[in-house]
């Protein structure tokens, strides 16, 4: 058995039964339950949550992308800033990425003017950090692998010069 086939699957639909799991890896209903224990147990499951087309909520729900450049010192690194940025319970993911900045952080709120806020009140004034660059979501057409939007087709007419 394939701890990776059983996390795939998770991923995939984390509503599966470990019963649908058995059927689909052609292990045993006991083996299953006994694999996702201990991936959880080890820190490789770390939660369960649904995917969310928030553009189908009446409620105004904002998103934002944020990049964020940070100067280093002797006592701070990557890890101390990320530890401090990650407690905002308004960021919904943060990355040290490579290229043209440090930082990717993906924010949450419900309005742009609190988004607005909490970056220029909570997450600027951090001494570390030297820019931020702020892109507000407008539509996502796909989250965490899941196509979203009424899966229609495209009915806007074909334009050619």
């Amino acid at each position: 058995m394939s701890e990776r086939e059983v996390l795939e699957l998770l991923r995939e639909n984390a509503r599966y039964s470990a019963a649908d799991i058995a059927r689909m890896t052609d292990l045993e209903e006991d083996e299953v339950e006994a694999a996702i224990e201990e991936l959880e147990a080890a820190g490789l499951v770390r939660g369960y949550q649904a995917v969310v087309d928030w553009d189908r909520l009446e409620d105004e729900r904002v998103r934002a992308e944020v990049e964020l450049n940070v100067r280093l010192d002797r006592e701070t690194g990557y890890d101390d800033i990320a530890e401090r940025l990650a407690r905002f319970p308004q960021v919904t993911a943060l990355r040290l990425v490579s290229g043209d900045y440090d930082f990717d952080m993906e924010v949450e709120g419900d309005s742009i003017r609190e988004v607005s806020q909490f970056i220029s009140e909570k997450v600027a004034p951090v001494p570390e950090i030297t820019q931020t660059v702020t892109h507000y979501v407008m539509t996502s057409y796909k989250e965490n692998g899941i196509e979203l939007g009424d899966g229609e087709d495209d009915d806007r007419l074909s334009y050619s010069p």
